[in-house]
């Protein structure tokens, strides 16, 4: 299905089931070897807790999470917002953890992505390099598992041919062949080659409320990323009725670059390499009583 549709967007796509490359090495470096066992998704808070006036108050734990979803331990990745509590400003959050168990403490090897307020540029940095906790804030959408090795669904595209982000083609095309029936997939992909449109949420939350997708695009700042690119991303080919977000990806790199994933911004040259688990649960934690439909690009 993924392979066929990749192929109406991409010069090349290549889709098979592989075993987990180990993910405790390079370039990923994450705290467990697979995204494998017992695959879910939470979607935490949401975009109305942001805007059109964010509500600080909003603030939640990735231990808690882990528990909620019914799996303690569960290795956790994905995309959201920072606690600002803790932070002390507004910043992306890329989740990258291996929540506490009874047995082990919690590993956190998440990334901030902020402005800079030297030069105004990316500033990335290692969570845990300033904070001990596994709170962010607002919103988050996870992919959860119990980080085990295992099969998993390797997924190759080459040279963008459409308009579609590699994120997007992927949804659209689980939705246009599974319709009304929900399949959801978290993992990993690199942009190995290219380079990608990226924004960073400005560090001072908007005085004046946000109304629109064009307000929201103003206050952000956009940036061109460049390759390797580590992305998270969190996929719902459809929502079933729970106010999803039904894609969020947030990015990190080894070069100080990172944040929320839009688009390849060089079509003839991109490299996309990803590895996928398609989740079992979904769990909305959190759902926000007013909603709209705004600033979930």
């Amino acid at each position: 299905v993924l392979q066929k549709g990749l192929k109406e967007n991409f010069a090349d796509a290549q889709v098979s089931v592989v075993d987990c490359p180990d993910l405790t090495r390079e370039p990923f470096n994450f705290p467990a070897e697979g995204i494998c066992g017992k695959p879910r998704i939470a979607d935490v808070g949401g975009v109305p807790y942001l805007i059109p006036i964010a509500q600080k108050e909003k603030v939640y734990d990735l231990n808690t999470v882990a528990k909620d979803i019914e799996l303690p331990g569960a290795f956790i990745l994905g995309a959201g917002a920072v606690s600002s509590r803790v932070v002390g400003i507004n910043a992306e959050f890329i989740p990258i953890v291996k929540t506490k168990s009874e047995k082990k403490p919690a590993v956190n090897g998440s990334y901030v992505a902020q402005i800079n307020p030297a030069d105004k540029g990316c500033l990335l940095e290692k969570y845990s390099s300033k904070y001990t906790d596994c709170e962010f804030g607002l919103l988050a959408n996870l992919y959860a598992s119990e980080g085990q090795p295992g099969k998993v669904i390797e997924v190759k595209a080459n040279g963008r041919t459409g308009e579609l982000n590699f994120v997007s083609c992927l949804r659209q095309t689980l939705e246009k062949h599974y319709g009304e029936k929900p399949v959801g997939m978290g993992g990993t992909f690199i942009i190995q080659k290219g380079k990608a449109k990226i924004h960073i949420m400005p560090p001072e939350f908007s005085a004046c409320p946000l109304n629109t997708d064009e307000d929201v695009n103003n206050w952000l700042k956009f940036f061109e990323m460049k390759a390797p690119l580590i992305c998270q991303p969190v996929i719902v080919s459809r929502d079933p009725g729970f106010d999803l977000r039904v894609e969020h990806t947030h990015c990190f790199s080894h070069h100080g670059e990172g944040g929320h994933y839009h688009q390849d911004t060089s079509p003839d040259s991109v490299q996309y390499l990803g590895y996928f688990q398609p989740a079992e649960l979904l769990f909305r934690i959190d759902r926000p009583q007013e909603t709209h439909l705004v600033g979930r690009d």
